[in-house]
């Protein structure tokens, strides 16, 4: 999928297991989408058992962005959303109306206090790797070289994270 060169892109994962202000999961992903904006392509939604103590089924879907932002500022802006869609900070994997994470950036790596791009869990995490290999197959890990076709086969198959 070729992606607009002139504004830096980001890949952005959703999540959503609760009811929230805009209805169930896959509702609340699609107005997260409106409210994100920029949005060139989102992924199918996929449904997906929980990580951690959860015990409902999650929505996940994955975006590819245009913005001019900065990840900090992004992230600030994704962390604004789901506080006014109705995220409350609580148990650590547990049930939660939106999550919206910056995965990847078109303009390599990033770190600050807060805030590490690549997300730093986003290669064992095939419930990211699904929808953002639907997405963007091609676009490369900065980190490790592979590309996301490659580190969704990888994990699927328990294999190591080492380049081609």
């Amino acid at each position: 999928m070729p992606m607009p060169s002139d504004v830096p892109h980001y890949a952005i994962a959703l999540g959503a297991n609760r009811v929230g202000l805009h209805g169930g999961p896959s509702a609340t992903l699609a107005a997260a989408l409106a409210e994100i904006g920029g949005v060139i392509i989102a992924s199918p939604v996929a449904v997906t058992a929980p990580v951690g103590p959860s015990i409902r089924r999650f929505a996940n879907q994955v975006a590819i962005i245009a913005s001019d932002e900065a990840p900090p500022v992004l992230l600030s802006r994704l962390k604004a959303i789901e506080a006014a869609f109705g995220r409350r900070r609580g148990q650590r994997w547990g049930a939660r109306v939106i999550d919206l994470d910056i995965i990847l950036w078109s303009q390599g790596a990033w770190a600050s206090p807060g805030l590490t791009v690549p997300h730093a869990a986003f290669r064992d995490r095939m419930f990211v790797l699904g929808p953002l290999a639907a997405v963007a197959p091609d676009w490369r890990d900065p980190v490790t070289g592979l590309c996301i076709r490659h580190l969704r086969a990888r994990r699927a198959r328990h294999l190591p994270l080492m380049p081609c």
